[in-house]
């Protein structure tokens, strides 16, 4: 199989190449016409159209539409531009997808997989319940099979205590069962052959992944991925191997290909050398590998066959700079366009061979919260976003993205230092609610994937080390805000920082330890104390859920960051803000959840208390029903008022529009300490 780059080609980089792209990108900023001021509810718009889903035999397109509070699956057959039709009023299913033979839609929700009939045959119902007790959860659909899932499950615990044992099952849509394997070891993935027997099979053995091949019924093993290695099972190739996305032998994932006998060879990585492979697209008639994505800083869409270059290079064109997923089926490509500069995502058809895209939907207008219609950002008034890089003082070469309101001197601008949350995740090519409103509000925004951040490699992920405290992950992202400074880039008297989770554990490290640099903090569900954090989740089986492949005692040892290693967690205890409290002396607005199952609500009370008998000038927010994440609306956007309010007060952005009676309401009941910027919507009295 010929790989085909499509344009793209590997260089070395350099730090020159950094700062002119940076003074580049700056200077066409300015140059462009000012956009107007969006009302906040405007970036808060979500999508309405949330799943979509081309049949195998491209004959028909599904999709779900929100539709107020109800979530509708609808369809329409593609020949002879028929109509479309809604097959049912509401569902709670958060994907859907297409049965092999393309006659029935598998809707899949957080509790249950349900199958659909597309085509006027009856026997509509649940396939199988999902999570519960035994952990349930489906796999894929199963490619030898007319309509049929891959399911693991674990039984409860034995007699003596000890876990039960895990199964593999193939469950077809009328709900019927079939065995494929049992093992006390933990199942975690699988792959049948065409005739439907199993033929591969992933366990978890202690702190490393193992691949079996089945030889006549039985297993033999062939791949043991040990040390965080990754070698994620994508399905069986017709020969009797096996399709990875792994880092066998290497730092970045590549598309490779496991022969029978075990042995791993690189088909296809990176032409840049810079991301890990992010997704490859199979051809379902075939299980061919026909496409590969990389979507760390840059998206990058390449074509795996020559066949393919030409009706790919022609898509490129018709769409250019946008993150481009695909669906493929016999003459038709489903189209998924994306982008750091596109608020909700569209979808088009494409014809490979006469090169047409045809635009099928976008996200319809919604409602904002207030029950007005309201409509997504216009283009002229969404912010140019720049994938950057910059140079760590130890010569690592770090990346992130810098978002510049236009018609504005970059060089006079408050800027805005947002940091992810993880801290093992990354930022990606898409459209932000707080760095377009920032930006809208005149601010430069700075969004740094430090080291530890994923999507560029094994090396950079885990180049932390256990140094997570005032450490090398906060230089990074100090470094990086320091030489955007230096390059012309910002206001240094009017930095400030945000951010989530990890991000905003960031946040609190900043104001406390650098605050000659950011003068202001906004923190959501920050914990103050990352070892203390750790430990919390080890001990608490709803946020043990992360999706680690490995046990997560163990990933957190081969990570650097082992609870059991006193040495460690007393110096990153010794490095939190919680231990620093007394340091902190700069504006900070702290949000919490009552019922976050990651962050404990008391470990932050416990910050803002230290905080408070400090005499600092911090307001803590808790919503008592909120979790880690708040997708409510009024939460929303009473955030992003937060953000304009204290960033107006102390780096001097636009000011906000005055709160209405509901986000008002909102701040006074779950202000629990209310420092200067917010004691006027306090329900207490001012300090």
């Amino acid at each position: 199989m010929a790989a085909v780059f499509c344009g793209v080609s590997a260089r070395p980089v350099h730090a020159a190449d950094d700062a002119v792209a940076l003074r580049a990108f700056a200077k066409a900023q300015r140059a462009a016409p000012s956009a107007a001021r969006l009302p906040r509810a405007a970036f808060l718009l979500e999508s309405t159209t949330t799943s979509v889903a081309l049949s195998p035999d491209g004959s028909q397109l599904a999709w779900l539409h929100q539709n107020g509070r109800s979530r509708e699956v609808w369809s329409r057959p593609l020949a002879g531009n028929g109509a479309p039709r809604r097959l049912l009023g509401n569902t709670s299913a958060r994907d859907i997808a297409w049965t092999r033979d393309s006659r029935w839609l598998l809707l899949q929700s957080p509790r249950e997989m349900f199958a659909l009939a597309a085509r006027g045959q009856s026997g509509s119902g649940i396939v199988v319940t999902l999570g519960g007790q035994a952990g349930r959860q489906v796999i894929a659909v199963d490619g030898s099979q007319d309509a049929a899932v891959l399911a693991i499950e674990q039984s409860g615990m034995t007699a003596q205590g000890t876990p039960g044992a895990w199964s593999l099952q193939r469950i077809d849509v009328q709900g019927r069962r079939t065995p494929l394997w049992r093992d006390r070891q933990r199942i975690i993935d699988a792959a049948t052959d065409a005739q439907g027997r199993l033929l591969w099979l992933q366990l978890v053995d202690g702190a490393a992944q193992v691949l079996y091949r089945f030889e006549n019924g039985r297993p033999r093993a062939v791949l043991r991925c040990e040390n965080l290695h990754r070698c994620g099972l994508l399905t069986a190739m017709p020969d009797g191997g096996a399709w990875l996305r792994g880092d066998i032998d290497g730092d970045l994932t590549r598309l490779q290909a496991l022969s029978p006998d075990g042995h791993p060879r690189d088909v296809q990585g990176d032409p840049r050398e810079v991301a890990d492979v992010d997704e490859v697209i199979f051809d379902p008639a075939t299980n061919r590998p026909r496409f590969i994505a990389y979507r760390s800083a840059v998206p990058v869409l390449q074509a795996l066959d020559a066949a393919d270059a030409a009706p790919l290079a022609a898509l490129k064109a018709k769409l250019p700079g946008r993150d481009l997923d695909l669906q493929v089926a016999p003459g038709t490509w489903l189209v998924e366009e994306r982008g750091s500069t596109l608020q909700g995502r569209r979808w088009h058809l494409f014809d490979p061979r006469t090169r047409t895209l045809a635009f099928l939907f976008e996200d319809a207008p919604t409602f904002a919260r207030d029950g007005k219609p309201a409509t997504h950002v216009p283009a002229a008034a969404v912010a140019n976003v720049l994938p950057m890089s910059w140079r760590a003082s130890d010569g690592m070469h770090l990346h992130g993205f810098l978002t510049l309101p236009p018609g504005r001197d970059a060089a006079t601008l408050p800027l805005v230092v947002n940091v992810h949350g993880g801290p093992w995740n990354h930022w990606r090519p898409e459209f932000r609610a707080v760095t377009q409103m920032l930006a809208n509000r005149g601010y430069a925004v700075f969004e740094p994937d430090p080291r530890s951040s994923t999507g560029y490699g094994r090396a950079y992920v885990m180049g932390a080390g256990s140094d997570f405290g005032n450490g090398r992950v906060q230089q990074d992202i100090v470094e990086g805000t320091r030489w955007l400074l230096a390059n012309g880039i910002g206001d240094a008297n009017r930095v400030g920082i945000t951010g989530a989770s990890f991000g905003g554990y960031s946040t609190l490290l900043g104001v406390t330890f650098q605050p000659e640099l950011f003068k202001v903090g906004a923190a959501m569900v920050p914990p103050p104390d990352f070892g203390w954090v750790l430990r919390w989740i080890l001990r608490n089986p709803e946020a043990l859920q992360l999706g680690n492949v490995v046990p997560m005692r163990d990933w957190a040892r081969m990570m650097g960051v082992d609870p059991a290693d006193a040495t460690t967690m007393a110096r990153l205890h010794a490095q939190s803000p919680l231990a620093n409290a007394t340091r902190m002396r700069r504006p900070l607005l702290i949000a919490a959840g009552g019922e976050d199952q990651r962050v404990g609500i008391a470990g932050v009370i416990e910050y803002a208390a230290r905080l408070k008998l400090a005499g600092s000038d911090a307001s803590l927010l808790v919503d008592a029903d909120a979790g880690h994440s708040n997708r409510e609306p009024i939460a929303r956007e009473a955030w992003l008022f937060e953000l304009e309010h204290i960033f107006h007060a102390h780096l001097g952005g636009a000011a906000p529009q005055p709160p209405d009676g509901e986000i008002r309401a909102y701040l006074r009941k779950g202000l629990r300490m209310a420092g200067r910027d917010f004691s006027r919507f306090s329900a207490a009295p001012a300090r």
